[in-house]
């Protein structure tokens, strides 16, 4: 996420729940003993996004998002909790930013006539080489 951009649609941190947990992986002692991990859950359905970047949030094929629609994030990379939250909190703004712009509608063209030609004659050379490849008929 891009500092100089502000994102068009700010996810308010109070409809963001978390919840701290022990961090999976290699980290010694400490990984035992503090839960520096977080889990960031963020309801759609709740939120107070507009209705259309919900709907497109809720259409994403992501895997973070349940049959509820809550958003679910794992933020586990530091070892520090708060930047762990903060790190979460960035995924998850990336991702309503992700769907908050609308893609270009792409308008219908036609080939032009240069590459229309380019692709018969590319059509006749390819025809050429594999008639040159038939079988030879000798008539005696």
């Amino acid at each position: 996420m891009s500092a100089s951009v502000p994102p068009l649609f700010a996810v308010l941190e109070d409809e963001v729940e978390f919840s701290a947990i022990r961090a999976q992986g290699a980290g010694g002692q400490n990984v035992n003993k503090v839960s520096s991990a977080v889990h960031l859950r963020y309801s759609i359905p709740a939120s107070s996004l507009p209705d259309d970047i919900k709907a497109r949030l809720l259409a994403l094929s992501d895997q973070r998002i349940n049959s509820d629609g809550v958003v679910v994030i794992k933020a586990q990379t530091s070892r520090s909790q708060d930047f762990n939250r903060s790190d979460a909190l960035q995924r998850l703004q990336a991702l309503v930013d992700s769907v908050s712009r609308l893609p270009k509608r792409r308008k219908a063209t036609r080939p032009t006539r240069g590459s229309q030609l380019r692709r018969l004659d590319g059509k006749a050379s390819r025809a050429q080489v594999k008639q040159q490849r038939a079988r030879i008929s000798h008539a005696d």
